[in-house]
């Protein structure tokens, strides 16, 4: 899950949290807890439109997920076409195209889309987000070769209850992915209910 333990348990230790509830995805990775500045630069990149914070962002997820993102495919997780037209980019695909250039993985932005126009996900409780995203994404049709068994890292600015990334490795699974690592700029701290529950 990418959060920190107290001391060092050694290489394929899994944290509690993984135990207690699996994740879909294979691994997650992320540059910094969801709060102080680190959360300040997810919400000016996000909702004030300081897209040039991406560059840096994306440097800094390139250097925590560099354990797997080597030759592997590197999908952004996708807005509705509704969104993307009112904000005018997708944040996680210039995080993603960032850590791409700089790992030498393959960039593939169009192989995900999202065919559901959801709620947002900010202020709704875990099991209303999970119902939110249930079939609200797909792979597709013309890049269903280009999934077969390649390693997949799936890129979002903020992990926090973990169902759009879940939802999202489902469909890459079941389209034929290898594995689906997920890489994102912010992970809300899981000792913080607050933050995973109602983050901003």
């Amino acid at each position: 899950m990418g959060t920190p333990f107290t001391h060092d348990v050694g290489e394929n230790a899994l944290s509690p949290r993984a135990i207690a509830d699996p994740p879909e995805f294979d691994r997650l990775r992320a540059v910094a807890f969801y709060s102080g500045p680190a959360k300040d630069l997810v919400l000016a990149l996000k909702f004030a439109r300081r897209r040039e914070l991406a560059e840096a962002m994306g440097i800094w997820m390139a250097r925590s997920g560099n354990e797997f993102l080597g030759d592997s495919l590197v999908i952004p997780v996708p807005l509705h076409w509704t969104r993307l037209w009112q904000r005018r980019f997708n944040q996680a695909a210039d995080l993603a195209r960032v850590a791409a250039d700089i790992s030498g993985a393959e960039y593939a932005p169009f192989v995900l889309k999202r065919t559901k126009r959801t709620q947002q996900q900010v202020g709704l409780p875990a099991k209303e987000r999970i119902r939110n995203v249930r079939r609200a994404f797909q792979v597709s049709g013309d890049q269903l070769q280009k999934l077969a068994g390649r390693r997949v890292v799936l890129v979002d600015d903020v992990y926090t209850t973990g169902s759009t990334v879940s939802a999202c490795t489902k469909v890459l699974k079941s389209a034929g992915a290898g594995t689906v690592d997920v890489l994102t700029f912010a992970l809300a701290d899981p000792a913080n209910h607050e933050d995973v529950d109602r983050p901003d």
